[in-house]
C-alpha cells in the first residue's frame, strides 16, 4: 500500500483550521467523552464546596508554616 506522510509544519497549520475545531456532525453523546460528564461536574463542585467547608470548620492544615 501507498503511505501518505506528512511534515511537521504541514499538520500545524492544520491544527488552526475551522475544520478541525469542529466535532463532526454525525458523532454519538458518550458522556464523559464527546460531551461533558453530568456526574463529573458535580464531584468537582461537591469537591470544591468540601475542601471549603473543612477551611471553615477550623481544622488544622496538614503541614503548618512558619513565617
Amino acid at each position: 500500500g501507498t503511505r501518505i506522510i506528512y511534515d511537521r509544519k504541514f499538520l500545524m497549520e492544520c491544527r488552526n483550521s475551522p475544520v478541525a475545531k469542529t466535532p463532526p456532525s454525525d458523532l454519538p453523546d458518550i458522556p464523559g467523552v464527546t460531551s461533558p460528564n453530568v456526574e463529573e461536574l458535580k464531584i468537582e463542585n461537591n469537591h470544591v464546596q468540601s475542601c471549603d467547608e473543612k477551611a471553615s470548620t477550623g481544622e488544622e492544615e496538614q503541614f503548618d508554616m512558619d513565617i
